[in-house]
């Protein structure tokens, strides 16, 4: 554990004002990055000492701020031992409203990316053949058919400025983080200067905007934009992803057995199961086939295909149909939902006048904020879990000893900026000019952790981003995939971490020291994992 030495220096570093910015009593030289001295204060985080006098000349000034930087330094050494790293599990389940599972009568599940996880090894697939619908159909140039999909190049949560052919990352404050704007493939300068994508659909994007720009050739933006949307939406339209995704299971389904492993032990504890997903019947049977077995209905009390999400949710005009074992559509007037039938479309307002699932006793799993969660958490009162893959990839970068390190003296030398500004003279000036530029640099070589482009999904450089903004907004719980349910009991109580508002104390620190960045326990999860 890191035991007392990790609750010794976060004392410290609270006792000392920590980030957040000086005590308005309590700066003294002897108290590093507290601020500039003050007669007669003393920090009660280090013993007494004989009062010093503030330097006045310019290179004295200097040495002391360089001083200070060497305190700080020091104390985050100190703050940071080897055990502080791995604090955080990937396969936990993270809360943004506080939420009992004991409560939770009924089980909703989205199916693509929720039910079941498919591996990156479809983006190749998908940007391809986008790719060459729109040579062949839409009679782009030959020349795009030379770029193949990158991996590394975009991530979750992007936004596209359609008039000025621009990708970008936003905060949850709409400003554009500097460095993560992008015309096709090369980066926009900062100086110059919404809608959520696939990752395969942003590559495509950039890539054909690439060829364009780099032959001088002029085009309308919106319409590029609208072709490779619709090349994107054909590939899915015409049942190609469904195809490759049959014709190996094994290769492009992750996890199946742990969803199996969910679905029974939800079951056996006496919770009501249903399905809710635009992906037709035929291939939702043969993947459930493949996860669970032949009788996977029988742990879903209702099953709904085709039902045209986000729309299902608003629209109250499309009626339920029924299929028959075969797939055909039946013309039965439906007046409940029967337990082992399949439905096409309907609309969630019959969906709850026919069940009576209503409000909080409800929760629903799926991967799209918007199209699968929004509306079902502001007009319908129901609780809602987001799977994000992603968030596994990037809790394993968080605990790297470099990333902790990174970002605490990051941290450490903004406060250091913040309470060293008064000291205006030309030798401070420099001074404080070479910690702009490390700070700058430390902000680069933590977002090229997550993504060399566009850093974490996440977070900017200092705040969340739009997508996280959503995340907090549209979901109850998150979580890298919906096998993270198995490291919890059906009864368990969520409760989101305390984070500090701009004006509080920063006492989350003492969560290093109580275990809380630790749910659940690494080593109480290890049988599971």
């Amino acid at each position: 554990m890191a035991g007392a030495g990790l609750r010794a220096a976060a004392r410290r570093w609270l006792l000392c004002g920590g980030h957040g910015g000086p005590r308005a009593a309590s700066s003294s030289p002897s108290c590093p990055g507290c601020g500039p001295p003050g007669p007669g204060a003393h920090c009660p985080g280090v013993p007494r000492s004989a009062p010093a006098q503030a330097p006045t000349s310019g290179a004295d000034l200097s040495a002391h701020l360089w001083a200070r930087y060497q305190d700080m330094r020091r104390l985050v050494h100190d703050l940071l031992p080897p055990e502080v790293c791995s604090l955080l599990n990937p396969a936990a389940i993270y809360a943004n409203n506080e939420i009992s599972l004991r409560d939770v009568e009924v089980y909703g599940f989205d199916y693509d990316y929720t039910l079941a996880q498919y591996a990156d090894a479809l983006h190749p697939e998908i940007f391809s053949t986008a790719r060459d619908i729109l040579i062949e159909h839409y009679k782009y140039p030959e020349g795009i058919r030379k770029y193949d999909y990158n991996p590394s190049f975009a991530i979750r949560g992007l936004h596209y400025d359609i008039q000025k052919s621009l990708l970008m990352k936003i905060d949850a404050f709409h400003y554009v983080q500097l460095g993560t704007a992008y015309r096709g493939l090369q980066p926009v300068p900062d100086e110059e200067f919404m809608d959520i994508f696939s990752l395969p659909e942003m590559a495509l994007l950039s890539c054909v905007v690439d060829y364009f720009l780099g032959h001088s050739l002029e085009f309308d933006q919106a319409h590029l934009y609208k072709d490779v949307t619709d090349a994107i939406r054909d590939v899915h339209v015409k049942g190609l992803m469904y195809q490759w995704i049959e014709q190996d299971m094994e290769k492009y389904i992750l996890r199946g057995d742990e969803t199996f492993a969910v679905l029974s032990r939800l079951v056996a504890h006496g919770k009501q199961l249903f399905l809710i997903t635009n992906s037709p019947f035929s291939f939702v049977d043969k993947g459930m086939r493949h996860m669970v077995g032949p009788d996977w209905r029988q742990l879903f009390d209702v099953v709904i295909v085709q039902a045209d999400k986000p729309s299902f949710f608003t629209d109250r005009r499309k009626p339920f149909r029924k299929l028959d074992e075969k797939g055909s559509l039946q013309w039965d007037r439906i007046t409940r939902l029967e337990k082992g039938k399949i439905y096409r479309q309907g609309n969630l307002f019959d969906f709850l006048r026919l069940t009576e699932w209503r409000g909080p006793r409800v929760l629903y799993f799926g991967d799209h904020l918007y199209s699968d969660l929004a509306d079902l958490m502001l007009r319908h009162g129901w609780r809602t879990g987001a799977i994000i893959p992603e968030l596994e990839r990037e809790i394993r970068i968080i605990n790297t000893e470099q990333y902790m390190h990174s970002l605490t003296w990051q941290q450490a030398l903004t406060g250091l900026l913040e309470r060293m500004q008064t000291y205006q003279d030309a030798e401070s000036r420099q001074v404080l000019a070479a910690w702009m530029k490390e700070r700058q640099e430390l902000r680069c070589i933590t977002k090229a952790l997550f993504n060399a482009q566009f850093g974490s999904i996440f977070r900017t450089f200092h705040n969340p981003t739009y997508f996280s903004r959503r995340l907090v907004r549209f979901s109850d719980l998150y979580m890298a995939s919906l096998s993270c349910l198995l490291n919890y009991r059906v009864d368990f109580t969520f409760y989101p971490r305390r984070t500090p508002l701009q004006h509080e104390a920063p006492l989350w620190m003492d969560q290093l020291c109580t275990g809380c960045m630790k749910t659940p326990f690494l080593g109480d999860m290890a049988h599971i994992r």
